[in-house]
């Protein structure tokens, strides 16, 4: 009897040492919730040395509309694993969305992150020939210096849950707000303390 009780106490001393381990995962420098969130509807491609992540055009808010004539900006994270450093120097577009414009070329030092778009958009199609709703894709080619040109069907998000930080697009109209509907009252509510 005395051995099984000293082997319960062992258990549970063990289990005990183990517990704040246990409840400790999850937490720390190595924790999931601190790692960079990666939007999954966004676009990740790793192609010519680029390893594009996190690529997307802004859309409206939710249940709104991008007219034509307004502006979307890209936002897109940029390694280069190329040997040397590269640049992003131009996007192109069906003339028949719109206007690229790029600001400035971006320099890509190898092997380091660059977030475009953040926290200045610097690209954007600009004087949109269509309306856009949010859930379309864009055709494009990004240009870069080495690396040449990568084509890519970029996913038009919008501006609702994880992307509301971002600054609304230029030229977006606010989402309409629902109006207040009067609630009927029925005869029985007045003639209840009568």
């Amino acid at each position: 009897m005395t051995r099984n009780i000293r082997h319960r106490a062992i258990v549970a001393a063990a289990f005990l040492a183990a517990a704040p381990a246990l409840a400790g995962c999850g937490a720390g420098s190595d924790a999931i919730t601190n790692k960079p969130y990666s939007p999954t509807e966004a676009l990740t491609v790793k192609t010519k040395g680029i390893d594009i992540s996190q690529a997307f055009f802004l859309g409206p808010d939710s249940g709104a509309t991008l007219p034509a004539g307004a502006a979307t900006p890209l936002y897109l994270s940029l390694v280069n694993t190329n040997a040397g450093s590269d640049q992003l120097v131009g996007l192109g577009v069906d003339p028949a969305l719109g206007t690229a414009k790029v600001s400035a070329p971006v320099t890509l030092p190898h092997n380091q992150r660059v977030n475009v778009g953040k926290p200045t958009p610097t690209i954007l199609v600009e004087g949109l020939k269509k309306p856009l709703r949010g859930g379309e894709g864009v055709k494009v080619q990004l240009q870069f210096a080495n690396a040449g040109i990568v084509q890519l069907t970029i996913p038009v998000i919008t501006r609702s849950r994880e992307f509301t930080a971002y600054p609304q697009a230029p030229g977006a109209s606010a989402a309409p707000t629902p109006s207040p509907t009067p609630s009927a009252t029925t005869g029985d509510e007045h003639s209840a303390g009568h």
